[in-house]
């Protein structure tokens, strides 16, 4: 774990937050209708989150081994800036999205939660996971998020994020004072 002040120097440098989906943007369980489609929840909170990190000049995307209508539906929902499906290999994936992206690892943050997830941690310029993360993923994670996955996690890691870079006044503030922008989440 980095120190706060170290956080805070790594958060101003940021310019994409980048996400795992299975276990990060939801609890990883795997659900199934009857007719064989694959079904996530997702968290509301996470949502707004995500909304807020855009607000504030952040983009946001998701780097995922798996694809689903039910995440490309939440993609568009949310009109995340990069949806970079169906790369269970994720190290040349992150290496091909910060060349496509025209950013460099270090102004980018990833939260991940299986080993999968290890080689973009290694490289990205802030790491985090979710509580429930695997034991190898939070030993090695520069943060680890009291939420579990799909529980808020998200939303953890955007304040926390938000309020390191001196950005959350600015953007949760016309909510505290009951006249928020009304983003859909």
């Amino acid at each position: 774990m980095i120190a706060d002040d170290e956080l805070v120097r790594r958060a101003r440098h940021l310019e994409w937050l980048l996400l795992d989906v299975d276990g990060v943007f939801t609890d990883g369980s795997l659900l199934y209708s009857e007719k064989g489609e694959e079904l996530k929840s997702f968290h509301v909170r996470d949502g707004l989150g995500v909304k807020l990190a855009q607000r504030a000049g952040l983009k946001v995307g998701v780097l995922s081994g798996r694809t689903s209508r039910a995440l490309a539906r939440r993609a568009r929902d949310l009109a995340l800036d990069a949806t970079i499906l169906e790369r269970s290999e994720k190290a040349p994936a992150f290496e091909r999205f910060c060349a496509e992206h025209g950013t460099s690892p270090d102004r980018v943050a990833f939260a991940g939660d299986d080993l999968l997830d290890l080689p973009v941690l290694a490289r990205c310029g802030l790491s985090f996971a979710p509580a429930d993360a695997v034991a190898e993923v939070r030993e090695r994670v520069d943060r680890v998020l009291t939420a579990r996955g799909g529980a808020g996690a998200v939303r953890e890691l955007v304040e926390l994020v938000l309020r390191a870079r001196g950005d959350w006044q600015r953007v949760a503030g016309p909510y505290l004072a009951g006249a928020g922008p009304g983003l859909v989440s």
